[in-house]
């Protein structure tokens, strides 16, 4: 028996070696990064109607397609490099999609001008500090809370798309604003704050 096998995970990662990694060095580790948290925004927001493996599969497409998700770049994007995309079989394929994560970079550098930067506005919505859940079976998880359902309201509002309430809470578990590993995930503690 691996090393891999042999750690208690979170079920929904056993999938494929991909998934494993992602949640071992990724999912829940508190993110401060513009960047980072606008990748997750364009990834999250294309999962919507489809599998996160999915997606996860298609990561690197993404980098690619979407200037290794410096969001000043996809904010200019013109509509003849959206037509490219739909041609892109290394991300999904859905103009509303990539429309939407060209609007979204627009709005995010208006939230950065008014928050002084992304991380600042959105940890704002769990008081600064993440979410310390006890799980103890994945049927305890939930879909939504009152923050993501706060914060995707806010988001529409300033002009976001493809980002409700489930997708936006799967952003925050994504990024350490909620810590959603079970407790006897050996990741758990790791990532608790």
């Amino acid at each position: 028996m691996s090393a891999t096998e042999q750690k208690s995970r979170c079920p929904w990662c056993l999938g494929f070696p991909e998934y494993v990694s992602y949640h071992d060095t990724e999912w829940g580790v508190p993110v401060y990064d513009d960047r980072i948290h606008f990748e997750f925004l364009v990834l999250e927001s294309a999962q919507a109607g489809l599998s996160w493996a999915t997606i996860l599969k298609k990561r690197a497409g993404y980098r690619r397609a979407f200037a290794d998700f410096d969001y000043q770049v996809v904010a200019e994007f013109p509509e003849s490099y959206v037509q490219e995309l739909l041609q892109d079989p290394g991300i999904v394929r859905n103009v509303l999609k990539i429309r939407a994560a060209i609007t979204n970079a627009q709005r995010f550098m208006e939230i950065q001008k008014e928050f002084g930067s992304f991380s600042d506005y959105i940890w704002g919505f769990v008081g600064g500090k993440p979410i310390q859940n006890s799980l103890r079976t994945m049927g305890e998880a939930l879909a939504t809370t009152p923050e993501s359902d706060r914060l995707a309201k806010d988001l529409k509002k300033r002009g976001f798309k493809f980002l409700g309430s489930t997708t936006i809470y799967a952003h925050m578990q994504a990024t350490g604003l909620v810590n959603d590993h079970l407790m006897d995930c050996f990741r758990y503690p790791q990532v608790k704050t």
